[in-house]
């Protein structure tokens, strides 16, 4: 067939349709409420890693559409190095990418470059899924260094060398502000799914999120994932809603730092460790409307002070912080609330926009079967 002017005109006119009729699905709620990303610019749909990557990092306003697999996975080659196997060296162990091992067993390895640094999002970016098609394969996003205004909807990160701690962190947040990630999934990483460095980040709401934590590799050789949630910014402002934690065993997160949190319907299903840790007596959370099930135990060794509506007798004391009463958390038999009832939090939440509540009966109903990439 002879490709003439009018085919390729229509070829892209085709092109704009499709990425036109992918849109933001609602509206960020809590901290982030009010992002809105790139805005009404014209939606485009990268044709390779190396366009995807231009796109992320620029300073223009863009609206994103993954309409397939972007793998970087072999994009800037491998490196060689020293890894240190403190939790054995079975075949489902995880070692940790270190020249200095220790006691522990030392050997060398190769790892994939690509999934040690994430791509670092420019501002004023709408980053959407088409349908179950957006998948970004062995690399992370990074948003850092004063970054603002950022959608990330309906898409997959995953595969950052899993056999490998420091292999990659899905998404890393450091120094940024108005962030929405929602309806996204991360699975099979070398690090965290979710990073927050020291520097602060605001107005950041995580929602209706898969955090697939089955893993061929892991500290515990067992498939459950230790690396979840490490939240350690000077003044962080998380809000955690809707969100589906699956297969995890620790930092569920590590609440630390002087991270405010508001963690309301999440679903934590098969942990095996505990869910909650974190070293910092500056850190804070009000936990209402969660579901833990299947978890051998909730709070592990934690510093900070915390809310966590233990019975509808306390609910009403959210009030002053929340501007209605809590939502009660199912908790299991085993997990030790009534230590986590500080109420001198709450006016830490004053002038933050607050996520809103429903039961926990009605999370566990609907949050795993709606969280995650293709389930808007």
């Amino acid at each position: 067939m002879k490709i003439t002017s009018s085919l390729i005109s229509a070829g892209l006119l085709g092109i704009a349709h499709l990425a036109a009729a992918v849109s933001v699905s609602g509206s960020a709620e809590g901290f982030a409420t009010g992002v809105t990303g790139g805005g009404d610019a014209d939606a485009q749909i990268p044709s390779d890693i190396d366009e995807l990557k231009e796109w992320l990092t620029d300073d223009t306003a863009r609206v994103i559409i993954l309409d397939k697999e972007y793998d970087f996975t072999e994009s800037e080659g491998t490196t060689s190095g020293t890894v240190c196997a403190p939790w054995g060296n079975g075949d489902g162990c995880q070692k940790i990418i270190q020249d200095d091992c220790g006691d522990s067993p030392s050997s060398q390895a190769t790892w994939y470059t690509a999934g040690t640094t994430g791509i670092d999002v420019g501002s004023n970016k709408t980053i959407l899924g088409d349908g179950d098609k957006g998948i970004i394969k062995g690399k992370g996003l990074r948003f850092r260094n004063g970054v603002t205004n950022i959608i990330v909807q309906n898409i997959q990160i995953s595969d950052l060398n899993p056999g490998y701690v420091w292999g990659g962190d899905a998404i890393y947040f450091d120094g940024s502000d108005l962030i929405w990630i929602d309806h996204v999934t991360t699975a099979r990483t070398g690090r965290q799914h979710y990073t927050f460095g020291f520097d602060t980040n605001t107005r950041i709401t995580l929602s209706n999120n898969f955090v697939d934590g089955e893993t061929t590799y892991s500290t515990g050789c067992d498939g459950y994932t230790y690396w979840t949630f490490e939240m350690v910014g000077d003044a962080d402002e998380i809000t955690l809603q809707n969100n589906y934690i699956y297969m995890t065993s620790g930092r569920s997160p590590a609440l630390s730092g002087g991270t405010l949190l508001h963690a309301v319907n999440n679903v934590w299903d098969k942990n095996n460790g505990h869910v909650l840790e974190g070293g910092n007596s500056s850190a804070r959370g009000i936990f209402e409307g969660n579901v833990w099930q299947d978890v051998t135990t909730v709070f592990g060794e934690y510093a900070g002070r915390l809310f966590v509506t233990p019975d509808s007798s306390s609910a009403s004391e959210c009030q002053s912080a929340l501007g209605r009463a809590c939502e009660v958390n199912t908790v299991p038999d085993q997990a030790i609330v009534s230590s986590y009832t500080d109420i001198s939090l709450f006016s830490d939440f004053s002038g933050l926009t607050i996520a809103p509540a429903t039961s926990a009966s009605e999370a566990l109903s609907s949050v795993p079967n709606n969280a995650g990439m293709g389930k808007l």
